[in-house]
């Protein structure tokens, strides 16, 4: 078993897999939502070399099928409930005392920005801001606790909740799966062996829209939120 031996380990997708395996994974996945405390969890990257590993994660936990799709599909499917579930409980968690956060100080874990951020990304973006969501980091946290604040339709955010967690689930897992496949029998390349620079590259292209937006983008007056009225009733 691994072994927690500095900081950088939490940012380190092997770490996870090497410590818990796949119940740890579905863990991380749920608390970037569930608990709205795990955006500092690596989600993308762990989902991709989750799916590198994918086999050896089944095999460990429930024994092999046999099969490489299978194995991957299985793992996909239970990281896509687990995402679903998540944000179920981050949009209930919204509904019944969302407003409150608006007036909660910030703490290590808790930063009313990335509150702010994500209501603002969930206005311009409707209903697809949920599935866009699932995509940037962060904002992924807070965007269903936000859709319980405004109170978006619950059959909608259901709808929409399940096709963003399936589509992040299977998109990322098969993509580290197959891609790994095809570089070592095509180029005869391990990315087993190149973890740091893909985990460097995925972690770039998801947060380079949040960094452009922190850095270049207009600030934005955040007072507006304060004693915003979100009322108190589900539809």
């Amino acid at each position: 078993m691994e072994h927690f031996t500095s900081w950088k380990d939490l940012l380190n997708p092997e770490f996870y897999i090497n410590m818990g395996g796949f119940w740890l994974i579905l863990f991380i996945v749920f608390a970037e939502t569930g608990l709205f405390v795990g955006f500092f969890l690596p989600g993308d990257s762990l989902l991709f070399v989750s799916g590198i590993y994918a086999v050896d994660i089944i095999s460990t936990t429930f024994g092999s099928t046999g099969s490489d799709l299978l194995d991957t599909t299985i793992l996909a499917t239970a990281v896509a409930l687990a995402a679903i579930v998540g944000n179920q409980i981050g949009y209930w968690f919204g509904s019944k005392t969302g407003p409150a956060l608006y007036k909660k100080q910030d703490t290590m874990l808790f930063k009313k920005k990335y509150l702010f951020q994500a209501h603002d990304f969930f206005e311009k973006n409707g209903s697809l801001a949920v599935i866009m969501a699932r995509f940037l980091p962060v904002v992924r946290t807070f965007t269903p606790i936000v859709a319980g604040i405004v109170k978006m339709d619950k059959k909608t955010f259901l709808r929409d909740n399940i096709i963003g967690g399936v589509l992040w689930s299977f998109l990322l897992i098969f993509a580290g799966h197959y891609l790994d496949k095809l570089f070592r029998d095509e180029f005869g390349i391990e990315l087993k062996s190149k973890l740091e620079y893909i985990i460097l590259v995925i972690v770039l292209v998801t947060t380079l829209p949040v960094i452009i937006k922190f850095f270049f983008g207009k600030k934005e007056d955040y007072s507006k939120y304060e004693n915003h009225d979100f009322g108190d009733d589900n539809k």
